[in-house]
């Protein structure tokens, strides 16, 4: 049985990829410092798939515990790299935590990938890559732009490092750029879980209409758009995951054909905020108590992908719509205020 490495598998992407990778057959160990997740989402997984994935709890910044790690565990088949601060917003305001922890984890992770003759990374990169681009949709060759946030330039510095690193170490990377992932597992044992207020959209959706939340800001409404809010790729995370999985294989079998490769994950259409609330009221029937505030620093205007290369070139294809990402978050929100397990 091939063993992958999921770093930062407890949080919300890497448990529905470790649900997924579980039920095709893989055995998984996570590291996660558990700085934005639960340990209690191991039990969940269990839930799902029969099997308690293998658990380590330390921060992959900790140059000797990462060590230690791949000294331990040289037969890893491959990496799956989640483990980072990924906020835009709170990036601008806490640059240097951003910086000292997405860039050095995965320095962390490059040495021991080097010592112990690992191949095989994919790494969880991001959209934020792209700034504001000058197309749309916006493809794998859009170059990069001057970054919005200190998150959006950890994912390019990132990725700079691992294209530099292919070309002296024997190491193959496929580069994940994700849109907007959102939703949760059909089960409601698992979803998107943030410690204290929510960053992101949906969570902050589905925690007002439950009541965790007064009321919800919708930050601009004078953008060039349809009805003056951003626009965003939304994409299940459960499509998302299963993108994880294909990569994976798409490595172990020796499809790549170059030693980095690039792929955006997205539905290829964009949802303004306002048609995600309306997506939303409809699926839930319940209206939301929300209000417009000033543009969030960070924040860009619109964007949405082109997916395919992803499409043709990976062999994936998101499947899930709109309504169907609101309404797993909806239950899992519900699921929540019951108490999950």
């Amino acid at each position: 049985m091939k063993k992958i490495l999921v770093t930062g598998g407890t949080g919300f992407i890497g448990s529905h990829t470790v649900v997924e990778l579980q039920q095709h057959g893989y055995e998984v160990v996570i590291v996660d410092d558990l700085s934005n997740s639960s340990v209690e989402v191991l039990d969940q997984i269990r839930k799902i798939t029969g099997i308690r994935p293998a658990f380590e709890q330390f921060d992959l910044v900790d140059r000797e515990r990462t060590a230690d790690f791949f000294a331990r565990h040289e037969q890893l088949s491959g990496i799956i790299h989640f483990a980072a601060f990924k906020a835009a917003g709170e990036s601008m305001e806490k640059p240097l935590e951003y910086y000292r922890n997405n860039v050095v984890s995965l320095l962390n992770i490059l040495d021991g990938m080097k010592m112990h003759g690992i191949r095989d990374i994919v790494f969880s990169s991001s959209c934020t890559v792209y700034g504001q681009p000058d197309q749309l949709p916006v493809t794998e060759d859009a170059p990069f732009k001057t970054a919005w946030s200190p998150y959006g330039n950890t994912k390019q510095i990132c990725e700079d490092i691992l294209r530099f690193n292919t070309l002296l170490l024997p190491i193959r990377v496929i580069a994940l750029r994700y849109f907007n992932p959102i939703g949760a597992h059909d089960s409601a044992l698992i979803g998107e879980l943030p410690l204290g207020v929510p960053n992101n959209l949906v969570p902050f959706i589905t925690q007002t209409a439950i009541g965790k939340r007064e009321c919800l800001s919708v930050f601009g409404n004078d953008y060039d758009t349809p009805d003056g809010t951003a626009i965003r790729d939304y994409i299940h995370v459960v499509d998302l995951a299963r993108a994880h999985v294909v990569a994976v294989e798409r490595m172990i079998q020796g499809n790549c054909l170059h030693n980095l490769e690039v792929f955006n994950l997205g539905t290829g259409i964009g949802f303004t905020v306002m048609e995600v609330i309306q997506s939303f009221e409809r699926v839930s029937g319940v209206k939301l108590n929300y209000r417009i505030a000033p543009r969030r620093a960070g924040d860009v205007e619109k964007v949405w992908a082109d997916t395919r290369l992803a499409n043709e070139t990976l062999g994936w294809k998101a499947v899930h719509s709109l309504d169907e990402m609101m309404l797993s978050a909806w239950n899992w929100e519900k699921a929540l205020a019951k108490g999950v397990g």
